[in-house]
């Protein structure tokens, strides 16, 4: 994890400089996307953005193996109910780690 100095300026770890060829006094591009921030070497193409259609067509390509694959998984017809805890069970179980610190007291 790196740091940001007062000045804004922060120190690339080595192992990240070394595997992608970045050295002292290259140039870097920051691009925002969201709420992540891409550090993108000088001279490297970026990728290009795919168009509405064509994140569409690889959407519903994504879809259809995935219909695919659920269609070859073997899972109940209706939710399981014959077992033997409930959801409630999950912040239920186990000591009450609350209870315990106030006798320690």
């Amino acid at each position: 994890m790196a740091k940001v100095t007062s000045k804004l300026q922060l120190t690339l770890p080595k192992r990240i400089a070394e595997q992608f060829g970045i050295a002292p006094g290259d140039e870097v591009e920051f691009a925002a996307a969201g709420d992540i921030i891409h550090l993108i070497p000088a001279g490297r193409p970026r990728t290009p953005r795919l168009d509405r259609e064509e994140r569409l067509r690889l959407f519903d390509e994504c879809t259809t193996r995935q219909r695919q694959r659920e269609g070859r998984m073997h899972l109940p017809e209706r939710p399981v109910t014959d077992r033997d805890w409930c959801r409630e069970d999950l912040y239920t179980r186990g000591p009450n780690l609350h209870d315990a610190s106030e006798e320690t007291d």
